[in-house]
């Protein structure tokens, strides 16, 4: 992985193995992503705290990793996790960080 481009940091999209649905986008160091690869559960590193952490390793909503890809450029990660617990991913009790629509977003179908 090239970590050189964001301050030793990679994002990471999260998207759920089933659904194919983008749950969240987290940062990871090499650290974060040496643990998730030895764990099998989705572990960041929080840019706001400075130091690593496994979502749901409180909430119990851990994400087990099934896949794991990197993209053409090497400095991106996906995951393709499986939820466990609750299924909750966000925060605020959502399923999917991504619940809030962008008004104004034109349509790219050409018309």
């Amino acid at each position: 992985m090239d970590f050189s481009k964001l301050d030793g940091l990679v994002p990471a999209v999260i998207q759920d193995a089933d659904t194919n649905e983008v749950l969240m986008v987290g940062f990871m160091n090499d650290e974060a992503l040496a643990r998730t690869r030895e764990t099998g559960f989705a572990t960041f590193y929080s840019r706001s705290r400075q130091k690593l952490w496994m979502k749901g390793e409180t909430s119990g909503n851990k994400l087990a990793v099934v896949q794991a890809f990197t993209d053409c450029d090497d400095d991106t990660v996906l995951l393709k996790v499986k939820r466990l617990g609750d299924g909750v991913v966000c925060h605020t009790g959502e399923r999917s960080c991504f619940f809030t629509t962008i008004d104004g977003v034109r349509s790219g179908d050409g018309a």
